[in-house]
């Protein structure tokens, strides 16, 4: 039997070429930048924790009021609060999946 390899199709070579390529060129960019410190990792934290807080103690606030001078059988200080926490939630998705699109989207070939 023949030990002869068949032969890579240019077009894969080339996908698995770039694709090496690009990731390490996102490994030395990582370690010429360094990566994030703790403070850069509180402070995102405490922009999700604001981001769902705000919505949620507004809610709360406006529920109360609205409780208050407009008494009736249901509970709208609930419904609010409930109301802005979600969306408080889909705030703090669209943080994170921002920061995310934006930390996978920088330019690969920087040459600072």
């Amino acid at each position: 039997m023949s030990d002869e390899r068949k032969p890579v199709p240019p077009n894969e070579e080339t996908h698995l070429d770039s694709e090496l390529s690009r990731k390490i060129a996102r490994k030395l960019r990582v370690q010429r930048e360094g990566k994030p410190g703790v403070w850069s990792g509180l402070g995102m934290f405490g922009l999700v924790g604001w981001s769902v807080a705000v919505p949620t103690i507004l809610g709360a606030l406006v529920g109360m009021w609205w409780d208050h001078h407009h008494p009736g059988t249901h509970s709208w200080t609930l419904a609010l609060l409930m109301a802005g926490l979600v969306i408080g939630c889909a705030n703090a998705w669209h943080w994170i999946s921002q920061e995310d699109k934006a930390m996978h989207e920088q330019p690969e070939d920087r040459d600072d």
